[in-house]
């Protein structure tokens, strides 16, 4: 069998009919290669203009191939994702919460915790950063090829109950990095708790949890109304955890009260960096 050179395609695309160029297109998409096949022209005039041996024409023929597909993949991983908005570890203000450690931040965002299926808990009052911090985490998991799921306790807890709860459990199960927001804002009954219970153990050591809460450990058992549950659930949760008390200001409130103070007392009343 002859295996044309790259450069006889090129001629062949580049000065022959239009119809050999589509063919090739058509060739490209029908093994699935669509990236490669929306700038095959201009890889193929380059590897002509430059004189590319076949190694090097094949080397950038797939890399574009492999960067496309890599590129839709991240796509899909964000979409199943459902995030409520993109948030990065970078546009995080950690001069307005110097209590917390910026450096065990950036650690996790080293995604040691996703292998190790280790949790992350977020701990403080509202408008301190807690949910930026977890997205931040969740987005740089889906970066790397992690897949990830994002709810809050009030949606979950709405399916909690439904009857095709069955069906939809293995969507908070297989996912390696599944965050749970806003953990305290709503009470669950005494079905969603044990629900809630069977899902953090079914999760135990085997897929990372990243959540949020305003509510301290000892007032989860009024949460889940059942101490015994919530103490359960505790222990399987936090065995392997690192937990993140953020007691600092709201960025909310800083937001506004930078827009309604005259400018001078917006500058006397800045943190300090």
């Amino acid at each position: 069998m002859t295996v044309p050179r790259p450069s006889a395609l090129g001629e062949r695309s580049g000065s022959g009919s239009a119809s050999t160029g589509s063919e090739l297109v058509d060739h490209l998409k029908g093994l699935g290669l669509t990236s490669l096949a929306k700038v095959v022209p201009g890889v193929l005039d380059t590897a002509r203009q430059q004189q590319w041996s076949y190694e090097a024409f094949l080397e950038q023929a797939l890399g574009v191939e492999r960067q496309g597909r890599a590129v839709r993949a991240h796509e899909r991983r964000v979409r199943a994702a459902h995030l409520p908005t993109a948030k990065s570890l970078e546009s995080f203000d950690f001069s307005y919460q110097p209590a917390l450690s910026e450096r065990l931040c950036r650690e996790l965002a080293g995604l040691s915790f996703v292998a190790t299926a280790t949790n992350i808990v977020l701990l403080g009052p509202p408008g301190v950063g807690k949910t930026h911090l977890a997205l931040a985490f969740l987005g740089t998991a889906l970066e790397s090829g992690y897949s990830g799921r994002f709810t809050t306790l009030r949606q979950l807890a709405d399916e909690l109950e439904t009857v095709t709860w069955r069906q939809q459990r293995r969507r908070y199960l297989t996912p390696r990095v599944l965050v749970i927001d806003e953990v305290g804002y709503v009470r669950l009954t005494a079905s969603q708790a044990q629900q809630l219970f069977d899902l953090v153990t079914a999760r135990y050591e085997q897929g990372a949890i990243i959540l949020t809460s305003n509510r301290s450990f000892a007032e989860w058992g009024t949460l889940l109304g059942d101490e015994v549950l919530a103490t359960a659930l505790l222990d399987r949760l936090l065995h392997h955890a690192e937990v993140l008390a953020i007691d600092g200001r709201s960025y909310r409130m800083k937001n506004r009260l930078s827009a309604s103070l005259p400018p001078m007392a917006t500058a006397a009343t800045a943190p300090t960096p």
